[in-house]
């Protein structure tokens, strides 16, 4: 089946890239540059698709970063919070619409190559937060994306009611470079380790009993401090 997934170079769309890939996906993966602050993260996609051969065009829509302000992803003067990522300040990282606006772009590269599927890593630890992770969300845009043209076109959720643990054992299982994936929403020359996305990340490898690789930046709390603080700051 020839699928294009939306891929941000992330853990969670990493896995999922190599996921589809073992199952006998035709793979081809679209990034979007929206003017977000790690954007750092589209070169790791670009990278990682180089490495496994997969086509990887980026997708330009920068100058919409004034049109989806007021979070820290995509307004350079608000800070990016830290401390858990299911607690209310995280709710500041939400950029409107934004699976939307993937999907429905995604849909359209899906026809234009002839692929059935569109695939996007959407998880249960996601819905909490964003609301266009939701399952309901999903089925709404899955029966939306159907009817968009006379070919109908798939929208393929596996990690849906998954846990980031669950995917991380997962992209063990496939080899996944985890350390090559970016997470943090800093975008720094390193992880910061104490963001929302930073903190989930080490939580998911500290559930999962995976040796996380990533490099952290010096002064980044520990694993065992956030583990006694309930993961938090």
């Amino acid at each position: 089946m020839k699928t294009v997934i939306v891929y941000s170079g992330g853990l969670d769309s990493t896995v999922l890239l190599y996921h589809l890939r073992a199952s006998g996906h035709e793979l081809h993966a679209l990034s979007i540059d929206y003017g977000q602050r790690h954007r750092c993260e589209l070169d790791r996609a670009a990278d990682i698709c180089e490495v496994l051969g997969i086509p990887h065009p980026t997708a330009d829509l920068s100058a919409i970063q004034p049109l989806l302000a007021g979070n820290s992803l995509t307004s350079p003067e608000i800070e990016v919070a830290e401390g858990h990522y299911t607690e209310e300040s995280m709710k500041s990282t939400v950029v409107p619409n934004r699976n939307m606006i993937f999907l429905a772009l995604a849909t359209g590269h899906a026809l234009s190559i002839k692929a059935g599927q569109v695939a996007y890593a959407a998880h249960s630890g996601d819905h909490a937060i964003y609301p266009d992770c939701r399952n309901e969300f999903a089925e709404a845009m899955a029966a939306a994306i159907r009817i968009a043209d006379w070919n109908p076109v798939e929208l393929v959720r596996p990690f849906v009611d998954w846990t980031k643990a669950d995917i991380v054992r997962r992209g063990a299982e496939l080899g996944v470079p985890f350390a090559r994936t970016w997470s943090c929403y800093k975008g720094g020359a390193q992880h910061c380790g104490r963001c929302g996305t930073c903190i989930e990340r080490r939580e998911a490898f500290d559930l999962a009993e995976i040796e996380d690789p990533t490099p952290y930046v010096a002064d980044a709390p520990s694993v065992d401090e956030l583990r006694a603080n309930n993961w938090r700051l």
